[in-house]
């Protein structure tokens, strides 16, 4: 009997139906996604656990190398820099603070000793913006000579939301000003350099030495109790929506009875 009142409230029932749907969903898919950066971390941590292979043994594609170690031997081509902006800080060094501090990852293409126009772009690490100008790029050190690195194959950098079009590559090399960039786009910057490059990118672990770079990059599960919270937040929206219309249903048929 109370069951029936309840769903003859037909405006109140789907509009609990819609939260429930919506919670639940959105709840569901946190927990995909927590589930999914904890599987790529034991992935990564096996990876990591191989012995690093040269980029020299043979051209490689993303699927065959995810996540390995690699080294390689060139120098870079600082002239063809890559600013990304809006970049979380990676791990503070000896546990500081200001995770939520923005600032740039920069990626430089990286020229492979001995393979004439072959280049690797590599994420060489974080660096601070300034907070009253972002265009006012911080001071790096760059290797002039050829040098020898070693880090981790990714697809890319990872995207952030981005807000209306950039410039294209092209106009930003004319201007002869610094590229700040939201995203970058790997298969974009063979018609920059005209080079043959890897399909993927190397994360560059190397020790800084003084280079004002961080590469204390966090675990690839950083930030899974998030998505745990975040589903915790739309599971309790569809309980408190069903609860909702259970009290309301209820005290609505304790009135028309009374």
């Amino acid at each position: 009997m109370l069951l029936t009142f309840l769903f003859s409230r037909k405006i109140a029932s789907l509009a609990t139906l819609v939260l429930v749907m919506v919670g639940v969903g959105a709840g569901v898919w946190q927990v995909k996604r927590a589930q999914g950066k904890i599987a790529l971390g034991n992935e990564l941590i096996q990876m990591e656990a191989l012995k690093p292979v040269s980029l020299l043994e043979k051209d490689w594609s993303l699927q065959e190398i995810n996540y390995r170690r690699v080294f390689v031997r060139g120098y870079f081509l600082p002239e063809y820099a890559i600013w990304l902006d809006n970049r979380p800080r990676p791990s503070p060094e000896m546990g500081g603070s200001n995770l939520g501090h923005s600032g740039f990852y920069v990626l430089m293409p990286f020229q492979i000793e001995g393979k004439e126009n072959k280049v690797i772009w590599v994420n060489r690490g974080w660096v601070p913006r300034d907070v009253e100008d972002r265009l006012r790029l911080p001071k790096i050190e760059t290797p002039q000579q050829t040098i020898q690195i070693q880090g981790l194959v990714f697809s890319g950098p990872g995207k952030v939301f981005e807000l209306g079009s950039e410039k294209s590559d092209d106009e930003k090399m004319t201007s002869k000003k610094p590229r700040v960039m939201q995203n970058f786009i790997l298969e974009d910057q063979i018609k920059i350099g005209g080079w043959n490059q890897f399909p993927f990118i190397v994360r560059q672990s190397d020790p800084n030495n003084g280079d004002g770079l961080s590469r204390n990059w966090p675990p690839i599960t950083f930030g899974v109790d998030r998505h745990y919270a975040y589903a915790f937040q739309w599971f309790s929206l569809a309980a408190c929506a069903t609860l909702f219309w259970l009290i309301t249903g209820w005290l609505a048929y304790r009135k028309q009875m009374s």
